[in-house]
This record gives C-alpha cells, structure tokens and sequence, in this order.
C-alpha cells in the first residue's frame, strides 16, 4: 500500500505531476489542499463559470488551464500542455450545463454521437478513456483524502438510533436505484421510501422528503454494484447536513470507506451539536 494513499496505484510515480480537473464547490479544494500538504505536483484543469475563483488563483498561469464545459479536445491538449502523468476527477458540474451552456467541440460531439446510452457513468467513462488513450493515467478519485472517508459504525458518537430493520429498508432500496443507475441516494421512513435522488440531486430529494413531515427519516446513501470511483464518488459535506436540518432529517448512513465525507472533523461536530446521528456501514 502507498504511503501517500491507499487509493493510489502501485504503479504510481510521485515525480509526475497530477491534473485536478476541478469541478463546483469544496471537493476540488480540499484535494489540492491535501494532495498540496503531501508535497504532490498539482496542476490545475478549471471550468469556466464552475470551477471556485479562489481555486483558479491559487495556482500560476502556468499551471493551470480554464476551458468551457464541454472542450474535450481542449482538455486533453491541456493536459499534454501542462506535464501531467495522472488525472483526477473532482466536483460536479452544474447538472443543467449538460442541456443549457453546454460548448461541447469536435472531440466531444465525436464521443457523445457515439453513445447509446448518455449518463454520467457512460459520459464521463468515455472521457476518462480518451484521457487514459493519450498515456495520462485517471486516478481514483478518493485519492489523497482517505482521512476523509466514511468509517464503520457511529462516527457522531454514541449508539446507534436507527432501528436495524429501517436501516436493511433503506440499504435495500438505495441498492436497487443505484443498480438501475437512478441515484445513490434515498430517504425512508419506518418501511416507506419519501424520496429516491435522481438526476436532480441530493440536496432537492432531501428538500422534497422533508415536506411529508414523516417520522424519524433516514437518508442513505449508496454506491452502484459496478462503481467507476475515478469520476463517480459519493459525497457528503456541510451543504448536505444543512439540507438535513432543514428537513428535520436526523439520521443519516453512509457506505463506509466507499463515502467521502468532506471537512469530516467539522461536519460531524456540526452533525453533533445539531443532534444528527451519521453512521457507516457496510
């Protein structure tokens, strides 16, 4: 096992530096953090109107390159341009980008064009291909921030709340809707589902479970049978808590060492203080 990460491969060369391809929000942030702390060589692959200013900034021109949602092509010029040796995938890209604002170039009508089926697992499979086809290896995206994954057991102290029977509920569903590729999370409620997450997200299910004022929900969350953990990992953060207080959501479980679970001290001691209880489970 590597020192730096679990997550990494036993292949892996630390003098090649390692492109971010950063999305939305926190994620991106915290990666380049740790893998920055870890003294990893770190580029930058930025788009424009998605990726966080304060990211952009924080590396120089010459290490960094921004492009539009869409520039395949660019991309993969980019990476070449930059040295990189690896690649890693983190933050979502805003969901309506891929039916509004989308500025896909040839390379990317060229792979769309051939899909059958046009998801995230199959889009983003297909770029990871086409990264891995110009020798730039695409790591695992829970690279670098194992201290930061989803642990077994009660993680906000204590003992367990949620009864065993809800909880084999909830695992059960969450487990088909991620085998049929709908979402990786659902809510239930003492043997009823409230709310299975589909394309719309995580934070709008959980807004919507929590308008039937049901009693003691569950939020659980998931990973396909099959899951590509270069692009597709699940996670949870600050953001997620504060949707879970709003909708008076008290519970939470996640897959423990499949779930990364961003800021991990701060959110469980919000999680704490809130009175919500996140366990791991496998």
């Amino acid at each position: 096992m590597n020192a730096l990460s679990k997550f990494l491969p036993d292949t892996y060369d630390p003098a090649k530096p390692v492109a971010v391809i950063a999305g939305k929000a926190r994620y991106p942030i915290l990666l380049v953090d740790a893998m920055r702390k870890a003294k990893v060589p770190v580029r930058l692959i930025a788009f424009a109107g998605e990726t966080e200013g304060s990211l952009i900034d924080s590396f120089a021109p010459d290490e960094r390159s921004i492009i539009k949602v869409g520039q395949l092509g660019h991309m993969l010029k980019s990476l070449k341009k930059l040295g990189a040796g690896y690649a890693i995938m983190a933050g979502q890209i805003t969901p309506r980008r891929l039916f509004k604002g989308l500025h896909p170039d040839l390379k990317a009508v060229a792979i769309l064009t051939g899909l059958k089926e046009r998801n995230a697992a199959t889009i983003f499979g297909a770029i990871a291909r086409e990264i891995e086809s110009i020798g730039i290896h695409q790591l695992d995206a829970r690279v670098f921030l194992d201290a930061s994954v989803a642990e077994r057991g009660v993680m906000t102290g204590g003992k367990a709340k949620i009864p065993d029977d809800v909880l084999r509920h909830g695992i059960h569903i969450a487990k088909a809707c991620a085998r049929l590729d709908i979402g990786q999370g659902v809510v239930v409620s003492r043997g009823t589902v409230l709310a299975v997450e589909a394309f719309e997200g995580t934070d709008a299910m959980l807004e919507r479970a929590g308008d039937f004022g049901a009693k003691d929900p569950v939020f659980i969350k998931t990973v396909k049978p099959a899951q590509d953990y270069r692009f597709d990992v699940p996670v949870f953060g600050e953001r997620t808590l504060r949707k879970m207080i709003a909708a008076n959501i008290r519970y939470a479980a996640l897959e423990a060492d499949r779930t990364l679970i961003l800021e991990k001290p701060q959110v469980l001691a919000q999680a704490r203080k809130a009175g919500i209880q996140i366990l791991g489970y496998s």
